[in-house]
């Protein structure tokens, strides 16, 4: 499930954002404390950013700046400050879209997922590969979840990635060494066990429990 971040002064306009784009399977959060976006952007880690340019206290060409000083994070522009200069300027920022107010949401759900293409779009491969409330980003190789980014050592990652990409199937142990072994890092069959107790044991810290079931003798699942 992709997050996107809405920053839009006006509480009508990013409530009808928000709930349209639920429908879409998308997870939303409305920024409120217009002083700190960036706690906020932080705090979400979205994969899309809508961000209006007239705000409170800091307009939207700022809060680009200061995010982009982070991530390449897709943004879209939305404003009624339509005329070529602020389009041109929203560009030159590190906007990826603008979208005119006022704007039809099926427009805006079109360009989001457009948007959401481009960006993650790995030869024909979603770059993000979703279970329940984890996402697994394989261009920066780190897991988020519920909001919260998990850091993760280069092995747990390759085991976390067969474990989504096998999901409600049994990886075996033979197939993760097989995987681990493509490193220069030696690995056993002790080495692998400790891998995935410490995988097991960040996720139980994130609130994510009993997802990795073990079978002796067979190996492990993604439930």
């Amino acid at each position: 499930m992709y997050k996107i971040l809405i920053v839009e002064d006006d509480n009508t306009i990013a409530e009808r954002l928000a709930s349209h784009l639920k429908k879409w399977n998308y997870k939303t959060v409305c920024v409120r404390d217009f002083k700190n976006v960036m706690e906020e952007f932080k705090k979400t880690d979205p994969q899309l950013v809508i961000l209006d340019i007239g705000l409170p206290f800091y307009n939207g060409f700022y809060w680009c700046q200061e995010i982009r000083k982070l991530s390449n994070v897709p943004i879209i522009f939305l404003s009624s400050m339509n005329d070529n200069m602020n389009i041109v300027m929203a560009m030159n920022m590190g906007g990826d879209e603008f979208i005119e107010k006022p704007f039809d949401l099926n427009v805006v759900t079109a360009k989001v997922q457009a948007v959401l293409r481009r960006a993650y779009a790995l030869q024909g491969t979603a770059n993000i590969i979703e279970h329940g409330e984890m996402l697994l980003n394989l261009g920066d190789a780190s897991l988020t979840i519920a909001g919260q980014k998990i850091e993760l050592t280069k092995n747990e990652f390759k085991i976390c990635q067969m474990f989504f990409e096998s999901a409600g199937k049994f990886v075996t142990r033979d197939a993760i060494m097989t995987r681990l072994w493509e490193s220069d890092e030696f690995i056993d069959d002790n080495t692998l066990t400790v891998n995935v107790a410490r995988l097991r044991k960040k996720l139980e810290e994130a609130g994510m429990h009993d997802v990795i079931r073990t079978k002796k003798g067979i190996g492990y699942m993604l439930v």
